[in-house]
Order: C-alpha cells, then structure tokens, then sequence
C-alpha cells in the first residue's frame, strides 16, 4: 500500500507568484520565510496585510535556525506562512507552519506521523529545482551536536499552495542549477530503484528524470531558458513526490555526512555521490539502471565500470566538481563519514543492494 499527498492546489508557469496573493486574498498577516537572496521576491507574492519577512536561513538550516523562526512566528501570529525559498526554506517554513502555537517541539515531532496539527496557512514558492521540498511532508533540520539531520514526517506539513514559478530561477548560478537538478534526478532515481519501488510512484519517477535528461543541460547553459527552466520545476516537483510513499536510499544516506560534518550543499553532495551509486546498484536493478542511462544519454548496454565513467562525465559536463578532495574533505574523514551514512537505516535498508560500511567507505575513496 501507498499514500500519496500532494499540495491542494499547485499553479506552475513564468510570472506567477502573485497567484500567492490572490489566493491569499482574506489574510490579515503573512510569516515569510526565505534567504537573504530569495527575501527581494517577497514584494512579488502581492500579499494583503501585515507582512512580517523572516530571512536568516542558512543552506544547512540547524536546530538554532528553526528556533529562531519560531520566535519570529511567535511574535507575528500570522494567519499564513510562506516558504519562499530552496529546500532548506521550505522545510523549515513547514516546521514553523505545526510547531510555533501547538504546543509541540521538534523532539515532540521527530520521525513519522508524530505531528498533531496544523492551524495556519501554508505555501510553498520554489525558487530552485532540487528538492522538491514544495511537494511532500518531509522536513530535515540538522543537529549540530550529533552532526546528523533530523527527520520530521507529516501529512500536516503538505502546502495548501504551491508554485513553480521557472522565473523564480533564473538567478540561480549555473553551478547551483547543476548541483540541484542532479539531486532532482536523484530522489526519482532512488525511488525508482528502491526496494519499495511502487508502479504509480515509478510514473513519476520516470516523468522526472527523463525531464532532467532532456532539460537540466539547457538549464545551465542559459539561466534563462524558461522551457528549460519549468521543466526542471517539474523534475523537482515530482522527485518531492517521490519521497514520500518511496523516499531515497544509500545515495542520499551517503551524502548527509558530507553536509552534516564537511558543510558540502546539500545538492552538490548527491551529485557527487550519484554515480557511484548509480554503478553500485546496477547488478541487482540492472533494467531500471537502463532506463534510467538512456533517458541521460549515458549509452546502452554500459559495464559497470563504463557506466560509473559516464555518469561522473554527466554531472562533470555540467561543470560540477566531483571530487571530494577538490571540495575539502581529508581522507582520515572518510571512516568517520562512512560510520555515519551506514547508520541511516531508514534510508540505507531502501538501498536495492546491500551495502556493508566498507562497501560505503569504498564509495567515498573511489570519490575522493
């Protein structure tokens, strides 16, 4: 069995932000939540009322983050909250949107179906194609005693509105584009491939990364390529989907650490793993792993080794650095990291093959 939720109403195309503030014709005040940079978008949603702008979120939103969002919350009592944001945004927006008057904290909330409600409004404005964060009801915020992120899992944190707005994107340097679309690519590459893969979440799945294999490229090569820019959104938007009933498996398990304790982004972290355990999996998905090369233009009937080569020139020909050493890491971390990732359960037990910590540390070497 699966379950799917997807926002109540979701409205894609160039220029339509200030759908936000139609919808929200009735609000007396707005909570925003964004970036420093995503914060000059705000006057764009067209919202009535009091607008309070909340805009210290870091790439890598930790527990000091989160809390100080709520304070922000706390004192604007607002009848609606926007994400208007990435990933890191929108995750955070969402805890605000069930924690700042319930009564409950993240430790209350942590892990699967823990939440009690929601009393305010809830919309979610991308302003990059990765996460798909605007889609699902998963939040990840980082603990940064344990160096490990903290999962929060609820049907309560689905977005009433969201919007995919590719001009929204168009600022995103190409490095960043590049480094997200692969981890767009990534949540539908893990759920597809994923021990609880499912025929509806596949569609999806398949939508997604054939989107990225015809678009991401234009993407980077011409920020401003609406075209190229929307079906990105799109990618994304169906990769968030995926994760809830699928979610990912060792690619993303892997990658945290390298977020958690080296600080990579969090996209840039996925693209770096992704082919090594694209290659990894191959034997036990091998017609999935297919499919999945040829909607990427990696080649047919690849080894391997040949696939591992091709998928590492994807993401290099996107001019991402794909080498953890080039990024800032030791190799004495590599044991620590490798420790970490294997102890992800909930994703690593999603991985189609079983991978012990030293199949994991010889991951990270073979990207060192």
């Amino acid at each position: 069995m699966i379950t799917i939720h997807q926002p109540r109403r979701l409205v894609v195309g160039a220029g339509n932000i200030s759908q936000v503030g139609t919808w929200a014709a009735e609000v007396a005040s707005t909570l925003v939540i964004a970036t420093p940079i995503t914060s000059g978008f705000a006057e764009r949603l067209q919202l009535p009322g009091k607008l309070t702008l909340f805009d210290a979120i870091p790439g890598e939103p930790d527990i000091a983050t989160l809390d100080a969002a709520l304070d922000a919350a706390r004192k604007a009592r607002p009848d609606l909250i926007v994400g208007l944001g990435g990933g890191s945004v929108m995750d955070v927006a969402k805890l605000v949107a069930v924690l700042w008057d319930s009564g409950q904290s993240l430790a209350d909330v942590a892990g699967p179906n823990r939440v009690v409600g929601r009393n305010v409004r809830l919309a979610q404005v991308a302003t990059t194609a990765g996460t798909g964060s605007e889609a699902g009801i998963r939040s990840l915020i980082t603990d940064p005693g344990k160096g490990s992120k903290i999962a929060v899992e609820s049907p309560h944190m689905i977005a009433d509105l969201a919007v995919l707005d590719p001009e929204l994107t168009y600022s995103v340097p190409p490095a960043v584009t590049a480094a997200t679309g692969v981890d767009a690519m990534a949540h539908c590459v893990e759920a597809f491939t994923n021990r609880k893969s499912h025929p509806m979440i596949d569609g999806f799945a398949r939508m997604g990364f054939n989107l990225v294999g015809k678009y991401l490229a234009r993407a980077v090569r011409d920020g401003e390529d609406t075209e190229a820019r929307e079906g990105m959104m799109l990618a994304s938007y169906y990769g968030g989907i995926c994760l809830g009933p699928v979610n990912t498996a060792a690619g993303h398990a892997i990658s945290y650490p390298l977020g958690t304790l080296l600080h990579l982004p969090h996209g840039l972290a996925n693209a770096i793993i992704f082919p090594h355990v694209l290659a990894f999996n191959q034997s036990v998905v091998s017609a999935k792993t297919a499919e999945v090369a040829d909607a990427l233009g990696l080649g047919q009937g690849l080894s391997q080794r040949d696939l591992l080569s091709a998928a590492r020139d994807f993401c290099a020909g996107l001019g991402i650095e794909m080498s953890l050493a080039a990024n800032g890491a030791k190799g004495a971390d590599l044991p620590c990291f490798a420790a970490d990732a294997h102890s992800i359960r909930r994703l690593m037990d999603n991985n189609p093959a079983d991978m012990s910590e030293a199949d994991v540390l010889e991951i990270y070497r073979a990207a060192f």
